[in-house]
């Protein structure tokens, strides 16, 4: 961004500023050769230039990004600074986020170095606690000075951990070996989290944890990855156990690649040879991935295990979209018995809420007592702010209207918001080219942090205010996301603004796009920033990818383009829009497989229309929807068509059906006309 916008950006905001920064004994420096020390050391951070880092800190001092300066400079240095020199930090930048990102970073060092007194000492002082590795460190020393009494809670929640986190780590891997010589972990515990690393293709993960429970074989287990059914044709030296664990984990890997042929391997040898709980698993995973594909025959291996209590959560998730998409008579019951069979935590998702009260209502015994309990469950979650919610809605006979605006925030709220030090320091840090930084400080000021400061959360009126200063400044994303954690009440301009409202309505006017439906996929692609760029290298406000955008440049006749034009906002707006409408047109104008396209590509969206060989089932869009294998596309998909409808509704001021937008979904009718295979 250029420091004119820079200087623009921050008319006003500095009379408050200078005078929180003198908490911190900073003077304000805003000159533009101040910033580009800042943005140096940001660059030399990136690259590990220890070096460059403590040349230029001295020139950062007084500056209102100080604090970040002095966390970069010290951070590259941890392992070898002084625990003196660390609290001086701390002391200096007391209540700010990089006091709390520092002591996360020195309480990792400090437990990967087993000073567990030290780490004790200085836990409680940490405000995030959102670090998985280092609450199972934490963990470790209460089990270590409290021994068994805690050792039943300190399993379940390194269990619960442990198996959230697919990269390697020494914290949880440390506690759950710990504990397994102590006996609060299973064996069984320790494959279940080996297979689940082979599953989600993480071989070192799985490899640590084999190391805990069956060490002798560990090396072996880069076999087991790569060359799965080369390992099954030999013959392992090692305990009955082992083997058949090692075994598990091959069937798993060959499933990830191929489920049918897992499947013919299970039939063909493997199954007698697996206990129950065993077979289970594996044709759960033959089922899971066998969904992913879209697959006919999901069902029939999922139908294969004896005991869903065996299954876990996700191959859970894949038996109840495999059964949506059937059209066999059992498929209801199926939807049912798989979401009760979920944890008690996913089962709270409004995504299996909404399928299990329409599982209910399913019975063909229908009684008073299940129509009471189907509708509960859909008024729990009923609302306009997510795609559930506001199916819920409209399944209890209503339609997604604009909620009542709660009061603006007081001068009062706004100027409290206007003095928090870390939303100043996010605000200045994102002017300057410094996104990540500013996002996270942001977050933390808004998020883990109440307004004073202190760790917990802000309040509904704290939000507003704090969404209402990002809006102001048109920082859009941050608007967005601090008005969405609102808990009772909905800022629909926060959460749902217009910027460029004319130049988006001009254009979709004159190539005939709903309006409502471009809103709903800007605010999902960018946040409206319109310098947003994705590590694919998609840019600008509807993120469009460089050989994409030279297409459609050609496709709608905008002459002259160059790739360097696709942040500009009327541009990116001309050729995003004119390639969605291409997109829309060649999916015969289906709202949510045009969106799957302009996220995954045309290509993957016409396959998953019809994934057998240009035939499938007709469904509900919701379904279709929820059966996209993508977990990124899925979440994309219905939250651009959650946004469409919210943003219809308040482009319109009239009640909207986010069924009508979602429509059914099944293969090309061939009656209209060919799809536009040159879409890229």
């Amino acid at each position: 961004m250029e420091y004119r916008v820079i200087v623009s950006f921050f008319v006003g905001l500095f009379v408050s500023f200078a005078s929180s920064l003198s908490a911190f004994g900073a003077t304000v420096a805003t000159d533009a050769k101040a910033d580009v020390v800042i943005q140096d050391m940001a660059h030399a951070f990136k690259r590990n230039d220890k070096k460059r880092l403590t040349a230029l800190l001295p020139q950062a001092k007084g500056h209102p990004l100080e604090a970040w300066a002095a966390y970069w400079e010290l951070k590259a240095r941890l392992d070898e600074a002084s625990t003196q020199e660390i609290r001086a930090f701390f002391s200096k930048f007391e209540g700010s986020y990089q006091e709390d990102r520092l002591r996360n970073d020195w309480l990792l060092l400090l437990g990967s170095r087993r000073d567990w007194t030290t780490l004790e000492s200085e836990y409680p002082h940490y405000r995030m606690r959102d670090d998985r590795e280092l609450r199972c460190y934490f963990l470790t020393v209460e089990f270590i000075q409290k021994g068994p009494q805690v050792g039943a809670l300190v399993a379940d929640e390194v269990r619960r951990n442990w198996m959230a986190m697919r990269e390697a780590d020494d914290g949880c891997t440390l506690a759950a070996d710990r504990l397994y010589d102590a006996k609060f972990f299973s064996a069984l515990d320790i494959w279940r989290k080996a297979r689940l690393m082979i599953e989600h293709a993480r071989p070192v993960t799985a490899r640590n944890a084999v190391q805990i429970v069956a060490p002798q074989v560990a090396t072996v287990v880069k076999d087991v990855y790569n060359n799965p059914s080369q390992f099954l044709t030999k013959h392992i030296a090692a305990p009955q156990k082992v083997r058949q664990e090692l075994v598990v984990m091959a069937l798993i890997r060959v499933a990830s690649q191929d489920p049918d042929v897992a499947a013919k391997l299970m039939r063909a040898k493997w199954q007698p040879h697996l206990t129950t709980e065993e077979r289970n698993w594996v044709w759960g995973v033959i089922g899971r991935q066998s969904a992913l594909r879209l697959s006919e025959d999901a069902l029939d291996y999922f139908a294969r295990v004896a005991h869903t209590k065996d299954l876990h959560d996700d191959m859970l998730a894949w038996k109840v979209r495999a059964a949506l998409r059937s059209d066999k008579s059992t498929k209801w019951a199926l939807v049912e018995g798989a979401i009760q069979a979920m944890g008690s935590d996913m089962r709270k998702d409004p995504t299996w809420v909404y399928w299990y009260a329409r599982a209910l209502l399913s019975h063909k015994k229908m009684t008073p007592a299940l129509q009471q309990e189907a509708n509960a469950l859909f008024e729990s979650i009923a609302g306009v702010k997510g795609f559930y919610e506001q199916l819920a809605l409209e399944e209890l006979g209503r339609k997604v209207t604009v909620p009542t605006k709660p009061p603006a925030p007081t001068t009062e709220e706004l100027e409290v918001a206007k003095r928090n030090p870390s939303l100043q320091r996010a605000l200045y840090a994102i002017a300057i080219g410094l996104r990540a930084e500013g996002v996270r400080e942001w977050n933390y000021g808004t998020n883990l942090v109440n307004a004073q400061g202190q760790s917990g959360l802000m309040t509904d009126r704290e939000l507003l205010a704090a969404a209402q200063l990002a809006c102001d400044h048109q920082v859009w994303d941050r608007c967005i996301n601090t008005s969405e954690r609102t808990r009772n009440v909905i800022d629909v301009d926060q959460r749902y603004p217009m910027p460029f409202k004319e130049a988006v309505i001009q254009r979709t006017r004159t190539i005939q796009l709903d309006p409502a439906y471009v809103y709903g996929l800007i605010r999902q692609e960018s946040r409206f920033v319109m310098d947003a760029k994705s590590h694919v290298g998609a840019s600008g406000l509807m993120q469009v990818m460089p050989a994409t955008a030279r297409w459609t440049a050609r496709k709608i006749g905008l002459t002259g383009f160059t790739p360097d034009q696709i942040t500009d906002r009327d541009t990116n707006i001309a050729i995003g829009t004119g390639y969605l409408k291409l997109v829309l047109d060649s999916f015969e104008g289906s709202m949510p497989l045009a969106a799957a396209a302009y996220n995954a590509g045309p290509s993957r969206s016409r396959r998953w229309r019809a994934p057998n060989d240009g035939t499938g089932p007709v469904v509900e869009g919701a379904i279709w929807a929820e059966n996209v294998p993508f977990n990124e596309t899925r979440d994309y998909v219905k939250k651009v068509l959650s946004n469409t409808t919210n943003y219809a509704a308040l482009i319109t001021s009239q009640p909207q059906s986010l069924k009508a937008r979602l429509g059914m979904v099944g293969p090309r009718d061939k009656s209209a006309p060919e799809e536009n295979l040159e879409l890229p």
